[in-house]
Parts: C-alpha cells; structure tokens; sequence
C-alpha cells in the first residue's frame, strides 16, 4: 500500500456534524492509573491509536493483563507497585514522549534494570527534563546524552522531593507525580501552568492530592504510598484532533461544523482563545463535566474577513500541539500576527517550529524569525495553483494533518507523504475528511 496521498481540489462548501478521535493524552493516563488501581477498571472509547495501543503493550510487559469485551478495555491493576517486573524487560514506547516520560514515573521501584527505547522520532527527544526530578528520588538511570534508549532501575529507599517544574511541561509534572505515588511522605511541585489531567484523574480516583492555584504557577501536593480502587472512564474527544476541523471550516467557504462530546479544559483550548481573538467565532454548545474535565460540543462556520493576532505567551502552553494549524490561520489573517517563546515547538515529535516557518515560506508567505519568535505577514487573498510535495517529517502526524488541511482549503496539486503517521493520533482522519466532502487521491 502506498504511503501517500495526493489533493488537488479544494474542499467545497459543507454541513455537518461529526466525532473526532477520543482524548490521546487521557487515554495513555487512564491506561497507566488502571495499572496502578487495585482490581479491573473499566476504559471506555479508549483511543486506538499506535501511542495508545504502544501503552497497552507496555503495562502487558509489566504483567498487567486487559481484555477488550463489547467496545470497552477491562485493565486489571494489582495496586500501587504491583507490576510484575521481570529480568531484561525492555519497553518500546513508540513515537510517544507522553508514554515514555510517564512510565518512568511508574517504574521507581523496579527491583531490576528496565530498558526504555523509541522509534527515530522520540530517540531525538531531550528527556534530561525527567532524569533530574527521578534521581532526586533517588531513582538510578543510564543514557547517553539524556536520550533514549534509557536503562532504569527503581529504589527500596524512595524519597520524597520538593520540585520547580518550570518548562510548562504536563509530561515532567505526571512523571512526578507517578513517582510520587510511589514515594513514602509529601512530594511538592511548583508547576508552570501545563495541562492538568493527570491532577484531575487523581482527584476524581478520591486520591490525596491538594493544588494551591496562582496566576503563574500550581502549587501541587501529593501524599504517597495510598491505594486507590479500579474505575470506570469514558474518554472524551481530543481538541487536538479537533483543531484541524475547526480550521478546515474557518478557512472553507460557506460552511458550518459542529463536532460532538470534545474534551475543552482549559488547559487545552488556547487555539479557541487564540482564533477567537482572528475573528472567529467558535461556540461551545451542551457543556458538562465529568470527572472533573469539562466537555463539549464544538460550533464552528467560515469566516471570509479574520484578522492578526499579537499572541499573549501565556497562551503557548495550552496551545502548544495547535500552532501549526493557527499559522496556518494567521497565513489567510489580514495584518502581521506575532508568537513569541515557541522554542517548546521544537521539543516535539519533529521540530515544528523550524517546519511551521519553512511550510509557510513553501506557500508564499512572508515569515520574519527572531529565535523562537515570529512575525507572519497574512495574505487574505492567498490562493495556490502550484504543485507541493510534502516528505516525511519524523512520521509527525500533525504535520501530515496540516498539510491536508492547507491542500483542502488553499488550492494547488499536492502530494502529501507519510499517511500513516496518522495512525499516531487519528487513525481516522482521512475517512472523516472524506466524510465531509473532501477529495483524497
């Protein structure tokens, strides 16, 4: 089977009303807690995505079995250090950085050396961000130049830390505090702003954790070595999927899109504020929480006059898996939008920063770069007749989405490499886009 695509028309005018993929970075966690939980939880709508199913395959590694029955994972737990780690286990997280940066926090207390691997794309990844906070717990861990492959071997003699994460990095913070739960005593974090599910997994598992909030940082307290009970989940949509069919219909003619039951905490919906503040005008409709996250469906229709945006950084974290299709927005804005401390682009599964700049030039359209800030000169006017080749990028599935969406609403003759990697996050990406009319080759 090929490993292309080609587009060559632009996606007419549409109304319709769809799903997205279920929440990839709750799915991993909901997965690696179930593990942690003493008896069977209950996973429903998991995501079936490589990152997710590479989870699946880890916790089985670490002797935990599940079972899929009508739709719904059965993952049973033994508690709090219950895996059943044998000699020369060697993990392979894939391409994902979320499991490979929080199975470490898993592993603490591992009586043997676990060898942690990844494909091409994740061996590139700093993780010297996780190694530090693990070996003040007093955790022993071997890697040349802090990049995988990784060789763990956990301690009897836990002990708990008091730690300034101030990357924004949702990752280091869960890894932490999996280790945390592991640890006799009270572990601290002074965490930047980044996104919050595992906090929320611990509090609605009734779990002592206690989060003092200011305007810059969470405080975070977590009390170790208490068991907590199976559970039952039902993962809402992911607004990282989200994103590239709310921009599909902003940059489309004529069109209207809702997109049902989408995960919107707040600490993942920076690309609504952001679009909003471009003119947009995306609504969520039937808000509700569960389990702490708040969920919506998502109302979004084109809009032929937006315009640029002076991007607050304090919105980077929580868009951060966004920017490349908000530059995308900002390339068809009228006037010069501004980003700033982007430098986190480039510490994910390609360097999308560099690839975001050099996708906009490749389309005509001016882009001045100050280190990890930008200026994009939007071109309202901006349409493609030319031919594009998009190669493969590390198999980073968002720049495959991107460039599909770009090719749907832009115009031109493209073909697009790497279809697989959708596999990453959406397996059923191009199915959806087909769905709603457009035109894949």
């Amino acid at each position: 089977m090929p490993n292309h695509i080609f587009i060559t028309k632009k996606i007419q005018n549409f109304k319709k009303i769809i799903r997205v993929s279920s929440d990839k970075s709750i799915s991993i966690r909901s997965i690696l807690l179930a593990s942690q939980a003493v008896g069977v939880s209950k996973i429903s709508n998991l995501l079936e995505s490589e990152d997710v199913i590479n989870a699946l395959k880890t916790i089985k590694k670490l002797g935990i079995n599940y079972v899929k029955k009508k739709g719904i994972y059965h993952i049973e737990g033994f508690g709090l250090n219950g895996f059943n780690i044998k000699k020369k286990i060697k993990i392979n997280a894939g391409n994902s950085g979320t499991l490979a940066r929080l199975i470490l926090g898993l592993l603490v207390k591992s009586k043997f050396t676990i060898k942690l691997t990844g494909d091409k794309s994740l061996s590139k990844r700093d993780f010297s961000r996780v190694i530090k906070p693990l070996s003040f717990f007093g955790v022993k861990i071997k890697s040349k130049n802090y990049k995988l492959p990784i060789e763990i071997i956990g301690s009897d003699f836990l002990r708990p830390i008091t730690y300034d994460e101030n990357i924004g990095s949702a990752q280091v913070k869960s890894c932490i505090l999996f280790s945390a739960l592991h640890t006799p005593g009270i572990t601290v974090i002074k965490s930047k702003k980044s996104r919050n599910h595992t906090e929320l997994m611990l509090k609605f598992l009734k779990y002592p954790i206690k989060i003092q909030k200011n305007n810059k940082y969470d405080k975070i307290s977590v009390q170790g070595l208490n068991q907590f009970k199976a559970f039952k989940y039902n993962v809402p949509g992911d607004i990282s999927s989200a994103s590239f069919f709310i921009v599909l219909t902003l940059l489309a003619k004529k069109s209207q899109l809702t997109i049902k039951s989408v995960n919107i905490n707040k600490t993942r919906t920076g690309i609504i504020t952001i679009l909003n503040k471009m003119g947009a005008n995306i609504k969520y409709k039937k808000k509700k929480l569960y389990n702490g996250e708040e969920i919506a469906d998502i109302y979004v229709e084109s809009r032929a006059n937006l315009r640029s945006v002076n991007c607050p950084p304090k919105l980077n974290s929580s868009a951060i898996d966004e920017f490349l299709i908000i530059f995308l927005v900002a390339a068809k804005a009228k006037g010069i939008s501004k980003f700033k401390n982007l430098g986190e682009m480039n510490k994910k599964e390609s360097k999308r920063l560099d690839l975001g700049v050099n996708f906009l030039k490749l389309i005509g359209i001016r882009i001045e770069r100050f280190g990890n800030d930008i200026n994009i000169y939007g071109n309202p006017n901006l349409v493609l007749s030319k031919s594009f080749e998009i190669k493969n990028f590390l198999k980073d599935h968002r720049v495959f989405f991107l460039s599909c969406i770009a090719a749907l609403t832009l115009g031109g003759k493209w073909k697009i490499n790497d279809k697989k990697s959708a596999n990453t996050s959406f397996p059923k990406f191009l199915k959806t886009i087909k769905m709603i009319g457009g035109q894949i080759n």
